[in-house]
């Protein structure tokens, strides 16, 4: 596998929705453009600031394209695909590989306190999966 340089400003980007509560492609479109503009390094789709916990994985998953066709190739991708649960982020990795992203961002999973060992199983599980590099996402308020 092909693994681009990941270096300089990656912009952990919001989600922006509609009144209604659904996802407004056309402001995401606009919001991509604007950061590619300004001479960002990458983009990281559906991390925290994109309220990732709260996208349906539908919604990941459009984030996720529509985010790919704007930067058609310019500049990588790292889509967060952290879930609570293990297969989960499993599902999530492999729907953001499908989509053409250089790398996925994954979280510690965070509801439960988990063990060194636990965590090294979960990330170890996870690179197993999918042939995909990751990016360890630790949030140490949620993770310890």
């Amino acid at each position: 596998m092909l693994v681009k340089k990941l270096e300089g400003i990656f912009v952990p980007h919001v989600t922006p929705f509609s009144r209604d509560g659904e996802l407004d492609e056309g402001a995401l479109r606009a919001c991509v453009r604007f950061w590619l503009e300004g001479g960002v390094s990458g983009l990281m789709p559906c991390g925290s600031n994109g309220e990732a916990p709260y996208l349906s994985r539908e919604e990941r998953q459009r984030v996720i394209k529509v985010v790919m066709d704007e930067v058609s190739g310019s500049v990588p991708v790292v889509a967060g695909t952290g879930n609570m649960s293990t297969w989960e982020t499993i599902q999530l990795t492999k729907d953001a590989k499908d989509l053409g992203v250089d790398a996925a961002l994954v979280v510690t999973p965070f509801y439960f306190k988990l063990s060194s060992k636990e965590i090294y199983e979960h990330y170890r599980t996870v690179l197993e999966a999918v042939d995909l590099p990751i990016v360890l996402y630790s949030v140490p308020k949620f993770t310890g």
